[in-house]
């Protein structure tokens, strides 16, 4: 017995040890991928911080700047484009109309696939996600002919609008994860005298908020972050978004090689998305390990 025992024992702890090395070599990876995606942001931020002759002469340099200007992002960066100011706020009110109704839209879209029954559903669904392997680029001319026709050029319509009537990525995602909800919670409510969108309000989106945060985050982070959609359709100035904004100042400050109120710019179009990640970042984990578990 006790020759068994300690063979074992030996058992175990070889075990222990392979999986301490592999723990070991898992957040090594982990980490040298974190620091590899960090880098960049480091040296934009260090680099706005820089004067136009030392961000030349320390291009490379990941060091924090012995003289730190401030004042580019407090005030030589607003001087830059007075409407800078307008980009954020325009940016800010497009995506936030549109996830607000598109994300509602599109958990109702997904909760009708998962959970009720109606003619043709399977391939409704099916032609929906057939549309995501259409690349923009395909739609691009036939939608600014319509959106032409229709008056909307020029106008926010067409970058609210469509958003507004559902994202298929986000209605697949919700879809999948709602399936797993118990249908006898839905039954039961429906025995109660519930209504279908009661039970879509009071059921589902309680028992899917993790999943609809994770996707409604992603999906303005796309959106905030969209610069071809805005670049074809708007021509205002007032009504131009910041990364239009920014294209523009590229193309005017590039000459005058003032890189570090460039960088500054985009280190002001990147906080937002970078805070509403870090504020979110539960819900993102959270939706893909219980979807996972599903």
């Amino acid at each position: 017995m006790s020759d068994i025992e300690e063979t074992k024992q030996k058992k175990l702890g070889s075990k222990k040890r392979n999986q301490t090395l592999s723990n070991f070599l898992i957040y090594l990876f982990l980490t040298l991928g974190a620091v590899l995606m960090i880098l960049p942001l480091w040296w934009m931020f260090i680099s706005s911080l820089k004067t136009k002759g030392g961000f030349l002469t320390t291009q490379l340099s990941l060091a924090f700047p012995k003289n730190p200007q401030w004042q580019n992002y407090t005030q030589r960066v607003w001087e830059m484009d007075p409407k800078l100011q307008r980009g954020i706020l325009n940016s800010a009110i497009i995506s936030f109309s549109t996830i607000i109704v598109g994300t509602f839209t599109s958990s109702m879209a997904a909760f009708s696939y998962a959970k009720l029954r109606f003619p043709g559903k399977a391939k409704l669904f099916l032609a929906e996600l057939a549309t995501m392997m259409i690349p923009f680029s395909v739609i691009m001319i036939p939608s600014f002919i319509i959106f032409a026709r229709i008056g909307w050029l020029d106008t926010w319509l067409p970058l609210v609008v469509p958003g507004m009537l559902g994202n298929v990525s986000m209605i697949f995602f919700l879809k999948q994860y709602m399936t797993g909800i118990p249908t006898s919670m839905i039954e039961s409510a429906r025995i109660d005298g519930a209504g279908f969108f009661r039970i879509f309000v009071q059921i589902m989106l309680p028992n899917a908020k993790p999943a609809i945060a994770a996707q409604a985050i992603l999906w303005f982070m796309g959106a905030w972050n969209d610069y071809f959609a805005p670049s074809i359709y708007l021509n205002d100035p007032n009504k131009l978004t910041i990364q239009v904004i920014i294209s523009k100042l590229n193309a005017m400050y590039a000459i005058q090689t003032d890189y570090p109120l460039l960088l500054a710019a985009s280190v002001l179009a990147l906080l937002p998305v970078l805070i509403v990640f870090m504020i979110f970042q539960k819900q993102i984990i959270a939706s893909v390990a219980m979807t996972g578990l599903k």
